[in-house]
């Protein structure tokens, strides 16, 4: 990639190594430094990378050595939360750049490959040409620097590329080549085409590094976009128009602050396709920017796009895409648009991959209603690594209905799912009714919210009027004390009765609670900064539960009392394509990567692929093969411990078994009547109000046939025996399996 990075080494959302985050952090968190000459000729470099601790929310900076071995800082293979196994995985994505580079690079030239990954863009380049040309190949990140020279030697191929562990506008002619480049090949592209630095690469790509009228690959990339209406889609940006389906009288956007709780403004990605039956198409698919890789792209651009609606609706979202074309003849393409597009499969995508998605923005409140026949100008922004949209509806003499995307003063930024979860009636009923039971019969109750949740701050202050609340806000922190106090008025309570500490401690003291014992310690669990990562992360309550038990007066009430890890096994085909061993890569040895990628598939004893978290209902082809099973319950009443559980399943269909997917159900209540649970839409035949999380996914070394337990067929598993094993001191959650 030609990039650096804030890596976790805890798995998060599935990411590129992209520029995006260069610019934003790379001035301080993660830098080059030589070790001085007296240690080694050679100078090798170091690089300073961030660690996340989930369950503490301390962080610790690694060092990682230019050396042989990567560095072993967790027990999660060091770039597992990435998504390069997933495109490398991609062979519609893989052949189409094989066939443009075959075409494009036919005799010996100075090619480029910028953002070189694992070098087989570079290895493609260096076998089109044979043994006369040169490839110069641009890495910034040093663990896959290191990864991709493991690749070269096994491939016997490193004599012939120039590895350089530099961001490509580090690079110098005459320094770190000898000469300008006659061709660039380059895969430095995102969901949303920018997001990862294209055109500012581009740009000093052609001022600095290329020859005048240079050959790419890809040759040009297009973007095009539709107009849907969608419920789904709704109820993940209009937290106001869902709050005023509620009747639990809180208030988190209140009438006048209707953007108090927003989402960034910026296209986000999805797989649409598992939404399409929630998706009213109103537009047929219109053009939006062309980008041409073979000259400097302008930094700014804006076009606009007249629409006819075929059909009358509501606008909720625009749904975007891109189509690379990679050769300049116009013979290879590749796709990133939704099944829908009766074009899509037979321009070079169709398989599921994770690393490329469709993207979606949003459309201000309600959106925009429109009538079949109707007009609508479309303007759209592209900066150097976004895209943004307004819409106006068409009048016969000049626009009569604008969608406006202002906002106001002071905004909490969440993400589309938290404000869908807000919004969910199911979800804030089960928790206000938690709440109210938990405050039933005291009387001036100190109560410490321990996590994030502004949702349980609002509810502890109005559901009693005598009640004092301590918000410890660990990632929100001055926001979400701005935000409370920005809301209170409407939420019938005054901020003498809320306290938000101004530093953030892991531990109160009597002093913090001003000499009286905490009656109520509650959490949903939720944590700004555990966002995206896998469910039992949450557990972080148990561990600051464990921390004030101190301040706890004897009778205090614990909410959530309990967290239980549940279960199933599932079919999961196409994650586990996306996700299974590499060997031979278009004709390129793959397998030195399997291992710090976190494949899954026969790695060396004792590797194994790890829990990664995904939204399981966008995961293609799904069908679970289980009943939901309890593998290991924890106790939030007692002091945070170790804890084993183990669970044998029945299978109750026939089918392939690719692995188990997990999630937490925090039960709320001492008698278990009120449980929120994280577990995917898809099971149980549970609608949209259970799409909004993560679900941590184990899958198999090897996919197994299973049937249904007692039947006579052959070659079938009927049942298996799950362990887990959950060590506080190192965040691990270890699961293993066992076929009978």
């Amino acid at each position: 990639m030609n990039a650096l990075i804030y890596k976790t080494l805890i798995p998060s959302i599935s990411l590129r190594l992209s520029t995006r985050l260069t610019l934003i952090l790379n001035s301080f968190l993660h830098f080059k430094a030589p070790l001085p000459r007296a240690m080694s000729s050679y100078s090798p470099q170091q690089v300073f990378q961030l660690k996340l601790d989930p369950l503490t929310g301390n962080s610790e900076w690694v060092v990682i050595q230019d050396s042989d071995e990567l560095p072993e800082c967790s027990k999660e293979p060091l770039l597992a939360s990435t998504s390069y196994l997933d495109m490398l995985n991609d062979s519609h994505r893989n052949k189409a750049f094989r066939l443009a580079i075959d075409k494009t690079v036919t005799k010996p030239c100075h090619v480029l490959d910028i953002g070189a990954g694992t070098g087989l863009l570079s290895m493609m380049a260096a076998r089109a040409m044979g043994l006369n040309g040169r490839v110069t190949a641009c890495e910034s990140y040093l663990p896959m620097a290191k990864l991709m020279r493991k690749v070269l030697h096994r491939n016997g191929i490193g004599k012939n590329i120039n590895l350089i562990n530099k961001r490509s506008d580090e690079l110098e002619v005459g320094v770190d080549n000898p000469s300008r480049a006659d061709v660039l090949v380059s895969e430095i592209l995102d969901s949303e085409l920018l997001g990862e630095g294209l055109i500012p690469t581009l740009q000093h790509a052609h001022d600095k590094l290329l020859v005048e009228n240079p050959l790419t690959v890809p040759y040009r990339a297009v973007t095009y976009g539709q107009l849907v209406e969608s419920p789904y889609l709704w109820k993940l940006h209009d937290l106001f128009g869902s709050e005023a389906k509620a009747s639990d009288g809180i208030h988190l956007v209140p009438t006048g602050l209707e953007t108090v709780i927003h989402f960034k403004l910026q296209q986000h990605p999805m797989h649409c396709d598992a939404i399409r039956k929630e998706i009213k198409l109103l537009s047929e698919p219109f053009k939006i920017f062309e980008f041409d890789f073979w000259k400097r792209p302008d930094s700014h651009g804006k076009t606009k796009v007249q629409i006819k609606m075929t059909d009358t609706g509501c606008i909720h979202a625009v749904v975007s895409w891109w189509i690379l074309q990679l050769d300049r003849e116009g013979t290879v393409f590749y796709s990133t648009a939704p099944s829908w597009i009766s074009s899509a499969a037979k321009i070079g995508s169709g398989n599921w991959c994770d690393h490329w998605k469709q993207c979606v923005w949003f459309l201000q409140g309600k959106g925009m209603p429109v009538s079949e026949g109707e007009e609508v100008l479309l303007e759209a922004t592209h900066e150097e690594t976004s895209v943004s949209y307004n819409l106006s509806v068409l009048g016969s003499q000049t626009d009569i209905r604008e969608h406006d995307q202002r906002i106001g003063d002071f905004q909490l930024l969440v993400s589309p799912e938290r404000i869908a979860t807000y919004g969910d009636s199911e979800w804030r009923l089960s928790v206000l009714a938690a709440v109210r039971k938990a405050l039933q019969g005291r009387v001036n109750p100190l109560c410490v919210v321990a996590d994030d949740s502004i949702f349980l701050t609002l509810l502890a202050a109005n559901l009693s009027k005598t009640s004092h609340v301590i918000s410890l806000f660990p990632g929100l922190r001055d926001k979400g004390a701005k935000y409370v106090e920005t809301v209170a008025k409407a939420n019938a309570f005054s901020m003498d009765r809320v306290e938000v500490p101004e530093k953030w401690k892991a531990c109160l003291t009597m002093l913090d609670t001003h000499g009286k014992k905490v009656d109520l310690l509650i959490g949903e669990p939720y944590y700004y900064a555990n966002e995206g990562m896998l469910p039992w992360q949450n557990l972080r309550f148990w561990r600051d539960r464990t921390l004030l038990d101190p301040v706890l007066s004897e009778d205090a009430l614990i909410m959530p009392c309990k967290g239980i890890l549940k279960a199933c096994a599932m079919s999961l085909p196409d994650l586990w394509n996306s996700r299974c061993c590499l060997g031979e890569v278009e004709g390129f040895d793959h397998s030195v990567v399997n291992t710090t990628l976190g494949a899954c598939g026969e790695l060396p004893a004792p590797k194994e692929s790890p829990c990664l978290p995904f939204c399981v209902w966008q995961c293609g082809e799904i069908k679970e093969l289980s009943e939901i099973f309890t593998i290991l319950e924890f106790d939030f009443l007692k002091l945070m411990t170790s804890c084993y559980g183990k669970a044998q399943v029945q299978f109750t269909e026939h089918g392939i078994c690719h692995g188990f997917v997990l999630w937490m159900d925090w039960v709320m209540d001492a008698e278990n009547s009120i449980v929120v649970s994280t577990r995917p839409g898809v099971l149980l035949h549970v609608g949209s109000d259970h799409r909004y999380w993560k679900q941590g996914v184990k899958l198999l070394t090897k996919p197994v046939a299973v049937g249904i337990h007692g039947s006579k067929t052959t070659n079938e598993f009927g049942s298996t025996i799950i362990e887990a094993f959950f060590d506080p001191s190192s965040s691990e959650l270890i699961i293993k399996h066992t076929f009978s």
